[in-house]
């Protein structure tokens, strides 16, 4: 396989580093937020709007398709990928479509657990507690979400290294004990 000058072996796209080795709906993958159907359907858009193949190696494309390609991970709905594709339909607070990737996802995330907790839903409980939220069984399952719960040594008194056991003194029977008998 021979590689020109050009070929960048890591692409910055969406604050993200993608492996530049990996064709463009393979790479775009990488960006969280992002699936397989979805990467594969940006792949398709860049392609038609820069007639660059989508199965062609993200490395060997040009900088200034970068803008491009990231212009479509950020804003999909813009350039027709179907609604049903995005990862946020309907927002509670604009109302509007978005998909949603990388950091933004992470603190949308988190506010959305935030409000079920604070509004004291059935659902904001249970993930507060660190519960099932689906109706599983929690008799045997569920148990141990959080640390191990067991035995732990007492810590030695002392100056923090650990002091050697102490030998018991076992006391010999006398020989006249050991012979009788009953």
């Amino acid at each position: 396989m021979e590689e020109n000058d050009d070929f960048r072996h890591i692409v910055r796209i969406a604050s993200k580093d993608l492996n530049g080795n990996l064709p463009v709906y393979r790479a775009l993958t990488k960006v969280k937020g992002i699936g397989i159907r979805m990467a594969k359907n940006m792949a398709i858009v860049f392609e038609k709007e820069t007639k660059v193949a989508f199965d062609s190696k993200l490395g060997s494309m040009p900088e200034e398709m970068d803008k491009k390609l990231e212009d479509i991970v950020l804003f999909p709905e813009k350039h027709g990928i179907p609604i049903y594709c995005l990862n946020r339909k309907n927002d509670l607070e604009t109302g509007k479509n978005k998909h949603l990737v990388m950091a933004d996802l992470d603190f949308q995330l988190r506010t959305d657990l935030q409000r079920l907790g604070k509004i004291k839903s059935y659902r904001g409980l249970r993930l507060s507690w660190g519960l099932p939220v689906r109706g599983q069984r929690t008799k045997s399952t569920h148990r141990g979400k959080g640390s191990a719960i067991g035995v732990t040594k007492k810590d030695a008194k002392g100056g923090g290294a650990s002091q050697p056991a102490k030998k018991q003194e076992t006391t010999k029977k006398s020989p006249e004990k050991q012979g009788k008998k009953k």
